[in-house]
């Protein structure tokens, strides 16, 4: 645009700025560009630059359903390793449980017997004591039959029970 189609118009002067009202001129004819309706044509593609165009679309498709295969393989891969590495953990941790378990079993077990072979060498002792005070000649203690009695079922019981415990 020229300057000769602008006409500024003061309005008014203030100590905080000024207004002014721009004044355009209509337009010419002849400063209007013609702009075209229609975006220009494209060049006419022949065969074989629409069937080279096809062929590399579908090298593309099979580029990429290649990749997708590739990455679900990887996946399936990861997966099974994840699977077998936990399988392995698992089978571990049993393991070492059962080898605890059976150890701490058998330190009970020995303990019980450790404790039933004391009871029962004790009892021993207190059935032995009177038997032998018995048998032994010139021993003046007189041997109650009620006290062998009770000691002699208290060793058939204890014996029971090592049996039942074994």
């Amino acid at each position: 645009m020229a300057s000769s189609d602008i006409q500024v118009k003061e309005l008014e002067k203030r100590a905080s700025g000024q207004a002014f009202e721009l004044i355009l001129s209509p337009r010419s004819k002849e400063s209007v560009p013609e702009f075209p309706l229609s975006p220009p044509k494209k060049k006419d593609l022949s065969l074989e630059e629409i069937q080279k165009k096809l062929e590399a679309a579908e090298e593309r498709r099979k580029s990429h359903e290649a990749e997708v295969l590739k990455q679900l393989a990887e996946k399936r891969e990861h997966e099974k390793e994840v699977l077998q590495k936990a399988i392995e953990e698992n089978n571990n941790f049993s393991k070492m449980a059962e080898e605890k378990l059976t150890h701490k079993m058998e330190a009970n077990k020995e303990n019980r017997e450790a404790q039933m072979a004391a009871k029962l060498e004790r009892l021993r002792e207190k059935v032995g004591a009177p038997a032998r005070e018995a048998r032994e000649p010139g021993c003046g203690a007189p041997l109650r039959r009620r006290e062998l009695c009770l000691d002699h079922a208290c060793l058939v019981s204890l014996s029971f029970i090592l049996w039942l415990t074994s």
